[in-house]
């Protein structure tokens, strides 16, 4: 195969992650698998990940599949240390993987906020006493409860947050749905994955797992890329593309090697296809860095400081835009969309009508748009 051109790349890339070409039939679930796994953050931000990745779907049913009643979709802490939404049965392999690497990276904050390691030894029976066969408890209960139990945590401190980034990271604790608000709700993550199957991996075979789950998300993409998406060591990361040889291929990018799933076909030249993306989408989070997907002269609009993703808009997997959403009387929501180079073409134009209206559909109100 010939040296792929950026915008080859780009193509490959953003087909992968499902946002470009025909929209089709899958579900929350394989929304996540497809984008390696969903930032979740932000709960409005996760549902949109969903909906630019889907056909037909509402921001009800990724609600529904992280709620009681379903739970095919977990969030938990793992990639980077980040809170992300993964397929349930992949959150044991997961979080042995990449827990033990988020506990260590916190450690020095924990220490600043009174999270010794004896205190911690201390939290996590107790965690488990509190959540034990219960509902999904908000944060300030699990604080209280903890507080009956003679461990008093500071609930207008950061202590109560990376305690539970603690306990996830070692597997005793998971969110569950989302409460009234979008209020945050923790459950013991065997209590909440009891029944689920998942693959039994550790070690290598996990590494591999990840490193395949990735370049089929994300690909082409270097081990490099691989290590900043997910957080592990640069040598651990080569070491994953290593140990899963047989389901990568090689081939030329613009600036050296990359990799591909084994059997990966290049997208076929696209139509135009626009996408509007929300905040923190992983596509812009899945490389070391984004000079292929966004010009660095306005990179300092998307990426606005604090880890700050804005709204985006993707041409062909090219971000051309950045967008916001207000709403109106009546809950009418108007989207705001600010070109960097306008104006733009009749064929974008009509790529964020389609959006905008899809937008609208999904979260079950009318909408439309202004050029900002």
């Amino acid at each position: 195969m010939p040296e792929l051109t950026p915008a080859q790349v780009r193509s490959w890339r953003v087909h992968a992650q499902g946002l470009a070409g025909p929209r089709d039939g899958a579900g929350v679930v394989e929304a996540a698998r497809r984008a390696g796994a969903l930032q979740a953050q932000d709960a409005k931000a996760c549902r949109l990940q969903v909906r630019a990745r889907t056909s037909g779907l509402t921001a009800g049913d990724v609600d529904a599949a992280c709620g009681a009643g379903d739970r095919s979709l977990v969030r938990t802490w793992l990639m980077r240390g980040t809170l992300h939404a993964v397929p349930a049965a992949d959150v044991r392999w997961m979080t042995s993987l990449l827990g033990p690497r988020a506990t260590a990276a916190q450690r020095g904050r924990r220490l600043r906020l009174g999270l010794d390691e004896e205190t911690c030894a201390r939290a996590l029976p107790a965690l488990e006493k509190v959540l034990a066969g219960r509902p999904p408890m908000l944060r300030d209960d699990i604080v209280r409860g903890l507080g009956e139990l003679g461990l008093t945590l500071d609930p207008r401190s950061q202590a109560p947050a990376h305690l539970m980034l603690y306990a996830a990271a070692t597997g005793l604790v998971c969110r569950g749905p989302e409460a009234d608000g979008d209020k945050s709700t923790y459950v013991l993550r065997e209590e909440w994955l009891d029944g689920v199957a998942g693959p039994d991996l550790s070690g290598t075979e996990a590494l591999a797992a990840l490193a395949e789950r990735y370049v089929s998300a994300y690909g082409p993409a270097t081990d490099k890329d691989f290590a900043k998406w997910s957080g592990l060591p640069a040598g651990q990361a080569r070491r994953g593309f290593q140990a899963a040889g047989e389901y990568l291929a090689e081939i030329a990018g613009p600036d050296g090697p990359l990799w591909v799933g084994a059997g990966t076909d290049a997208p076929r030249p696209p139509n135009p296809s626009v996408r509007l993306i929300g905040h923190f989408d992983p596509y812009l989070l899945g490389y070391h860095d984004r000079d292929l997907l966004l010009d660095p002269s306005f990179a300092r609009l998307v990426a606005t400081g604090g880890g700050f993703l804005t709204p985006c808009v993707l041409l062909d997997g090219e971000v051309v835009g950045v967008w916001r959403h207000e709403r109106g009387s009546g809950d009418r929501l108007t989207v705001r969309v600010d070109p960097f180079r306008p104006p733009l073409d009749a064929v974008v134009v009509r790529g964020i009508e389609a959006e905008v209206a899809d937008l609208g559909r999904f979260l079950g109100v009318e909408a439309g748009w202004d050029r900002a």
